[in-house]
């Protein structure tokens, strides 16, 4: 996909914090479904909540499963501003692959730009345990601040669009008794 590809609209696929602070004009948001890929920690966040040292974890769209999210819209004459954005947001660290992917909504199924963890790429985590996960989130401190703050924060946030993820609070859960 290219950022000069014409004037039509553009949806983005939202899943962590792109869904509450999408940082970009759009025209349309509805709720969206992601098929074959899930919400996961799996990228190593070595600045912002963790340290090369130490580092936090962070969410990404990791292979399998399904995900549900904000499918937001930007018409045509937004199209351009919004990319740039977003690629300067998402693609930084070349962590996340960005991907032109099918979601489902009420209204009807849509293609949407998603931005998908690279298992390729040294800040992926891979295939962490519940046990290490969970440490990566109790230890992680960076500029941002904690790795748990971050996550009781994504946790809130997505319980506002009336998404629960167990899995989640039980980490988070665990981080804090650990920490304690």
């Amino acid at each position: 996909m290219t950022v000069d590809s014409a004037r039509r609209d553009l949806w983005v696929f939202a899943y962590g914090s792109l869904m509450w602070n999408p940082g970009f004009a759009f025209d349309e948001a509805r709720m969206a479904m992601l098929r074959g890929y899930h919400r996961r920690l799996c990228i190593w966040s070595t600045a912002y909540r963790g340290t090369p040292e130490q580092p936090g974890l962070v969410l990404g769209l990791d292979r399998g499963g399904e995900t549900t999210g904000v499918a937001y819209r930007a018409a045509g004459h937004r199209r351009r501003q919004m990319l740039a954005y977003l690629f300067e947001r998402e693609l930084d660290d070349g962590v996340y692959e960005p991907r032109l992917l099918p979601v489902h909504t009420e209204t009807g199924d849509l293609k949407a730009l998603a931005f998908i963890a690279d298992p390729d790429q040294p800040l992926y985590a891979g295939e962490l345990t519940f046990h290490e996960t969970v440490a990566a989130v109790a230890r992680g401190r960076g500029r941002r601040g904690t790795a748990r703050d971050y996550l009781a924060g994504v946790i809130d946030h997505l319980a506002s669009f009336g998404i629960e993820e167990p899995h989640l609070r039980g980490i988070l859960k665990a981080a804090e008794s650990l920490h304690e």
